[in-house]
């Protein structure tokens, strides 16, 4: 999966920059087609034929106390709980050893109680347990009659989370050119990537191979039970939408109301996933383009010439570091994911015309959640730890090159970082990955709520559609609305937001079709 697709810290981090300015972000078990888990071990792919759970695991009780993460004067109040489920390493072996999963909650605050609401924002590598009191605002409907409750999926900041590298790396790790034109940056591309990749074996052990997308939702089916919950109800955002179909694959007899939206397409490998976001972050920047009065293929030209000239000479910024390609298109791809962010843009793009990438840096520092102490969060770590063990595509770097004329011809600003990726992002990994498509299939499960926003950058509107049609007839149910940015709820939108809390509050199952403008 393409590093783009994420939800959390991109729009924190976005939401931080514009309060403060820019003055200087599945299948771990086998799936029906019979492969094996990342430690060569066959593990089963239904819940049927998983191993039964011991009632060490099922009639565990939670000691929910104070939350680190919400003592932070700057994170929302509330009356925030913190707890710790134990869940099996391996769940080809759920009697063996066992790993701790971080839990955030807040009670329902009205009296018609429904049961627990459980959220993932994306990623894969979003930490839950942060993300949750920022978010709680938004679905402060729900909130009455629902326990708001989120986690960090096992690999993922307080749940095992693992670092590949430290700061000083990762800072060093900015000069290597992520579209190599010369095999001398080819080499250090690749090499950088495989460095990575031993970083993270070393920092994960034998977790490494079980921290895949299928992992995680057996970890969330015993998370329902533990709560008390006899049906999942669920709120998947981005990577949280794949997450969320390969639960309702495993159990469709438990789900309750899923709710899915900026939904990855579930039919695409990782080439095709590449080429989605290529397709997304390009019509998005159309769309920016557009409301700035340009004509999209001149301004897309404009910008494309930019970055090849910050790649031959990197531009100066306020600070000792320089801004490089691959950073000034992470700034920019920042601003893409919210509509309200496009001025954000405007203003770091004629910033840099005139040789200045202090803002484009501040806008990439900010998706690559680097404060101003020099300090990195790791969500890019975790997302590429559980990625490459779900993804079994490995393209070679001869593979990429033969790509990108293709890569290119969809995104002139995007295409060529996004082609390499394919090759970068999982190369020389430690662990095979497990499949080339998840499989979310799910016969005989309640309706499912898919969300799809037409100006998507991450996970492009198409994906909906796919994820209703491998649900399944009479599981998908396709909500479409007609905006901006990554995500549909609480972006705006009367129209989604009312469906999507009928749905959750009353289990009204919209028209499958309904379109939001």
């Amino acid at each position: 999966m393409a590093r783009f697709v994420r939800w959390a810290a991109a729009l924190t981090a976005a939401a931080t920059l514009l309060v403060t300015g820019c003055s200087s972000g599945s299948d771990g078990a086998s799936d029906s087609k019979g492969e094996e888990t990342g430690s060569g071990t066959p593990s089963a792919g239904s819940a049927d034929s998983a191993a039964p759970l011991p009632a060490s695991l099922t009639s565990q009780k939670l000691e929910w106390g104070g939350c680190e993460a919400t003592e932070d004067s700057a994170a929302p109040g509330g009356d925030w709980q913190c707890a710790t489920l134990k869940v099996p390493l391996d769940w080809a072996e759920p009697e063996g050893e066992t790993i701790g999963i971080a839990l955030i909650r807040a009670k329902a605050t009205g009296d018609d109680r429904i049961g627990s609401l459980l959220f993932n924002f994306g990623g894969p590598g979003g930490s839950g347990v942060s993300m949750m009191p920022y978010y709680s605002s938004t679905v402060s409907k729900l909130h009455k009659r629902y326990d708001l409750v989120s986690f960090d999926p096992r690999g993922v900041a307080a749940s095992e989370g693992v670092r590949c590298r430290g700061d000083k790396e990762i800072q060093a790790a900015e000069a290597v050119d992520a579209t190599p034109d010369t095999a001398a940056e080819e080499t250090a591309y690749l090499k950088d990537a495989a460095d990575f990749g031993k970083g993270c074996a070393k920092s994960a052990g034998k977790l490494m191979a079980h921290v895949s997308t299928t992992d995680t939702a057996r970890d969330m089916d015993l998370m329902r039970q533990v709560l008390g919950d006899d049906k999942m109800h669920y709120f998947g955002i981005s990577y949280g939408t794949e997450l969320g179909g390969v639960y309702a694959h495993l159990f469709p007899k438990n789900v309750g109301r899923l709710v899915l939206d900026a939904v990855v397409d579930p039919s695409a490998d990782t080439v095709d996933h590449a080429k989605n976001q290529a397709r997304g972050f390009q019509r998005a920047l159309n769309n920016y383009l557009k409301s700035t009065g340009q004509d999209p293929e001149e301004g897309s030209r404009k910008i494309a010439d930019l970055l090849q000239r910050i790649d031959t000479n990197p531009l100066p910024t306020s600070s000792e570091r320089k801004l490089t390609q691959t950073l000034a298109l992470t700034g920019i791809v920042l601003p893409l994911y919210s509509e309200s962010s496009w001025p954000t843009l405007t203003s770091a793009l004629e910033a840099a015309e005139q040789g200045d990438g202090s803002e484009l840096l501040t806008l990439a520092d900010g998706y690559n959640e680097r404060d101003a102490s020099g300090s990195y969060g790791t969500t890019t770590h975790s997302q590429r730890v559980i990625s490459c063990l779900d993804a079994k595509q490995r393209p070679t770097a001869e593979e990429t090159k033969r790509l990108l004329p293709e890569f290119e011809k969809i995104s002139p600003v995007f295409g060529t970082f996004l082609g390499w990726d394919t090759a970068g992002w999982c190369h020389d990994w430690p662990v095979p990955g497990l499949h080339d498509t998840p499989e979310v299939s799910a016969p005989g499960a309640e309706p499912v709520l898919v969300v799809g926003n037409t100006g998507d950058p991450a996970t492009p509107y198409e994906g909906a559609q796919k994820m209703a049609d491998e649900l399944g007839e009479g599981v998908g149910v396709v909500l479409t609305w007609k905006g901006e940015g990554h995500g549909a709820y609480g972006s705006g939108s009367d129209c989604v937001d009312s469906t999507v809390n009928d749905y959750l509050l009353s289990g009204t199952v919209p028209k499958d079709g309904k379109v939001c403008s």
